[in-house]
């Protein structure tokens, strides 16, 4: 094979495997599957839970509700 040859191959491969890419997306996550994923303890952080308790606690004595990027809304009870 000469290197125009090669080139083609390659080239025709390339193609190919861009052209495949364009297939329908499946989800990897089933929709019963996502309540799983949602845990807290799923989270990035090392003890998510102990984390959630103590920004909670933080908000409360700070009065910074929210500002940590929480989700509110209600009464702004505790």
């Amino acid at each position: 094979m000469n290197i125009r040859s090669t080139g083609r191959v390659l080239l025709l491969a390339l193609t190919l495997g861009g052209l495949s890419a364009c297939g329908p997306i499946e989800p990897w996550v089933k929709p019963y599957e996502r309540d799983r994923l949602a845990d807290p303890i799923m989270a990035l952080d090392a003890d998510a839970v102990s984390t959630s308790y103590i920004q909670h606690v933080y908000e409360a004595r700070e009065g910074a509700r929210g500002g940590e990027g929480g989700a509110g809304g209600g009464c702004g009870c505790n």
